[in-house]
């Protein structure tokens, strides 16, 4: 697939930086822990970054029916840990998957659970642990949904939901927590059989602080279990993470706690600039919110099920990549000024990064690789017995269709679509990326360009700089990236 880019990638910010500085940062990283290495992930993720957007690592080649008019379209990296491009191409794809093909039309509320900042460092590198976490958590909400509905006499109600699984907060700082979707209601079988939808009344802030309390206790027991609680004599459980991968754990706990792990800066707190820890104020519980013990539950974001765009709004927001390039600015120095999405509470606008910083909280983020960030429970599960049923519950009828489902209906959707990239920037940004921008005519692909000689000659002989630095010696496994589809 082609890159999701507006621009070349080596007119970036971001790009400049991890080119400029990933040397130094690999080598500081392996001086600070006894000559460890960061995991070859990590690496493989910066080094795939190098190629990402850069027309010398090969290209798509459109040309426009009308006028000749050629356009060079460069592959993409198909990073999973921080890169804009990649990230938000996976984002709008996701989310159009999601409203399109997966979520039923009825109303559905967000619930965002926080934790405090121990059990995100547990979880940044324990997936298996995360799952276990999510699973106490989202049975709360379930059994939640289910008792209420037999309070208003519905019997057997069930309900689904999916979870997004965040890696970032706003500052690029390592927290992992749950954006989950639920279906707001539940559904039942019918005298026909038939599948019935039944709304669920909002919930009140005290039933949310039940909900948060209940997932308080599931959590305690199963770190318990686990034995990743401190034991009678106070002595803390041992550190997998640390055992396992040391730098990256230490970027990681100092990530987690706002602070810096490498460089001359190692173990201060991150810069910030703004109106100054003085104008810091307690932020009051918000409605449908609720605090215990660093957990943090707030379930106030509500969508109709009629208002899918709305929705896809929703989704984009719980699949969006960790950091925006519009976010980043260099100063004369070098540094970074990293843009926060709104102030903080203690009126914070922007943190102030030394390029490796920006590099080491970057590497915090990425996750390990071949693990799942958005599941599915409940009647959403892949194997739930209503699944197939409900995914098209509600959905209007297409236009010509002969039969026409009512909206309370069970139509099944057909087979998952494939959206090409430019369908996708058409349908986000409203853009038709085929449209030639001389004559109006349509662009079409007539050759995929991954020979790295034909590449420099063809940009060569076009005036086009072939010269991007190659990405460095890259570790055992290939990097994810290949060729764009037609």
């Amino acid at each position: 697939m082609p890159a999701y880019r507006p621009r070349d990638a080596e007119h970036t910010l971001l790009y400049a930086v991890v080119r400029d500085h990933l040397d130094n940062f690999l080598r500081e990283a392996s001086a600070r822990v006894g000559g460890d290495r960061v995991p070859e992930f990590i690496e493989r993720e910066f080094r795939g970054f190098l190629t990402c957007g850069v027309l010398a690592h090969g290209f798509a080649r459109f040309r426009c029916e009308g006028c000749a008019l050629d356009r060079f379209v460069p592959f993409s990296c198909k990073g999973r840990g921080f890169c804009p491009a990649c990230g938000g191409r996976r984002m709008t794809e996701r989310a159009a998957h999601l409203v399109d093909e997966v979520l039923p039309w009825v109303p559905v509320r967000q619930w965002v659970l926080t934790m405090p900042y121990r059990l995100r460092y547990l979880l940044a590198w324990n997936h298996r642990l995360t799952r276990a976490v999510l699973g106490a958590y989202v049975r709360c909400l379930l059994d939640f949904y289910r008792r209420r509905a037999r309070e208003r006499g519905i019997r057997n109600g069930r309900t689904g939901a999916l979870t997004a699984i965040q890696r970032f907060g706003s500052g690029l700082n390592l927290n992992v927590h749950f954006h989950t979707l639920v279906l707001d209601g539940v559904f039942s079988e019918g005298c026909a059989g038939a599948l019935e939808f039944h709304p669920a009344p909002p919930p009140t802030d005290e039933e949310v602080a039940r909900v948060l309390a209940a997932v308080r206790r599931r959590v305690g027991r199963l770190l318990a279990r686990c034995g990743l609680e401190p034991g009678d004599d106070g002595a803390g459980p041992a550190d997998r993470f640390a055992d396992e991968s040391p730098t990256l754990a230490g970027m990681a706990s100092a990530s987690v706690r706002g602070r810096i792990a490498l460089g001359a800066r190692a173990g201060a707190s991150v810069r910030r600039l703004g109106r100054g820890r003085e104008m810091w104020t307690a932020g009051s519980r918000g409605p449908r919110q609720a605090q215990l013990d660093g957990f943090d539950l707030h379930a106030n974001v509500w969508v109709p099920g009629q208002d899918r765009a709305r929705l896809e709004r929703l989704c984009r927001y719980l699949l969006r990549p960790p950091l925006a390039q519009e976010r980043l600015r260099r100063r004369a120095d070098g540094r970074v000024l990293v843009g926060l999405r709104k102030p903080w509470r203690d009126g914070t606008t922007h943190l102030f990064l030394e390029p490796i910083e920006l590099l080491e909280r970057l590497a915090a983020l990425t996750p390990r690789p071949e693990v799942h960030l958005l599941l599915y429970h409940g009647v959403l599960a892949p194997h739930a017995g209503w699944r197939r049923e409900i995914v098209g519950f509600g959905t209007p009828p297409r236009p010509n269709e002969e039969a026409a489902a009512p909206l309370s209906g069970t139509a099944r959707p057909g087979p998952p679509r494939y959206r090409s990239w430019a369908a996708l920037m058409r349908r986000a940004f409203g853009l038709d990326v085929l449209a030639c921008p001389r004559c109006g005519g349509r662009l079409r692909l007539i050759a995929i360009l991954e020979e790295p000689a034909v590449v420099a000659k063809i940009l060569a002989h076009l005036d086009r700089s072939s010269s991007a630095d190659p990405p460095g010696p890259a570790p055992p496994a290939e990097r994810a990236a290949g060729a764009p589809s037609a």
